[in-house]
């Protein structure tokens, strides 16, 4: 939890492999997956939920590399799906992780070791706040969460080593929580008002070389803003800069972090037809992504919620 990030997306993601990754998916979908957290859901009977197995969604990320993740899916009746990269810039056929995730409002990947990858998951259920570690039972982290109806992980925003987490409330105030590293959060800081004119934010690592964590921002116009990390947890964003317009034509955008395993962090943005696009990092803030690569056909918003 110092007051830095050590994050670094510069170097060639050297130690990843296509084979290691899909064997972790496929080992989770062969075996009974490890975590069943029972939790009641309002108005129903207990929810069995199931979390990928350890490993799974994890690759051999350097932590000087940008993140490496699967890109995963639920549906509408709460089934868990896990897409791979494929080491030629796009994603392997889905993999099915686990189910009973109908009830759950929010899900975020976390990084608690710094090492490119991550090993668990938040999520919101009912209100309250989650840590799920591969592999392991959910952890209780605390209430209230319903208030927010944006929580996500951004990577390092200013901690010595875990991801930190973002939450904007219904009254359009972002607020930041450092990571403790073990699913737990401090005490939340104001990072300020206004973000209600955000409908899509997202990001995973740098996106312009400079070591520190940044994020986007979709308003509803259709203009996408970047917002360049400082390292600071009392103001961790610079004032913002202008992306492009015409983002209005996708109902999702989310980044997982690199998935062309080039070292730099990408972004996945799925259109109103269920078609998915990358747009491959760049690492320069005038400009940070190249021109969008379609890399799914239709289909995908049978997704509620992706991350």
């Amino acid at each position: 939890m110092a007051k830095f990030s050590g994050l670094n997306t510069t170097g060639i993601l050297s130690r990843v492999t296509v084979a290691a990754i899909t064997a972790a998916l496929v080992a989770t979908t062969t075996s009974a997956v490890a975590a069943d957290g029972p939790r009641s859901a309002a108005g129903s009977a207990e929810v069995q939920q199931s979390a990928p197995a350890a490993g799974a969604f994890s690759a051999e990320a350097s932590s000087a590399d940008a993140p490496v993740n699967a890109l995963y899916g639920v549906d509408g009746s709460g089934f868990m799906y896990g897409y791979a990269p494929n080491g030629t810039g796009g994603l392997d056929s889905r993999q099915y992780v686990g189910s009973g995730w109908e009830y759950t409002k929010q899900i975020t990947q976390v990084d608690h070791d710094a090492d490119g990858s991550a090993d668990g998951i938040w999520d919101v259920t009912n209100g309250s706040l989650y840590y799920t570690p591969y592999g392991a039972d959910p952890i209780l982290i605390g209430g209230g969460w319903g208030i927010y109806d944006k929580v996500h992980s951004t990577g390092n925003l200013a901690g010595a080593a875990a991801d930190d987490l973002l939450a904007r409330d219904n009254a359009g105030v972002l607020w930041l929580y450092l990571g403790y590293g073990n699913g737990k959060v401090t005490s939340r800081i104001k990072v300020g008002a206004g973000w209600g004119i955000y409908d899509q934010i997202a990001g995973n690592g740098d996106l312009n070389n400079d070591g520190k964590a940044d994020i986007v921002a979709r308003d509803t116009s259709g203009v996408l803003w970047l917002y360049k990390g400082t390292g600071s947890y009392s103001a961790p964003f610079q004032p913002r800069t202008k992306i492009g317009a015409g983002w209005g034509i996708y109902n999702k955008i989310v980044s997982v972090g690199d998935i062309d395993l080039d070292g730099i962090t990408d972004l996945i943005a799925r259109d109103k037809g269920g078609a998915l696009w990358l747009y491959k990092g760049t690492a320069v803030a005038a400009a940070p992504y190249k021109p969008r690569v379609q890399i799914g056909t239709g289909g995908w918003n049978t997704y509620r919620l992706m991350f």
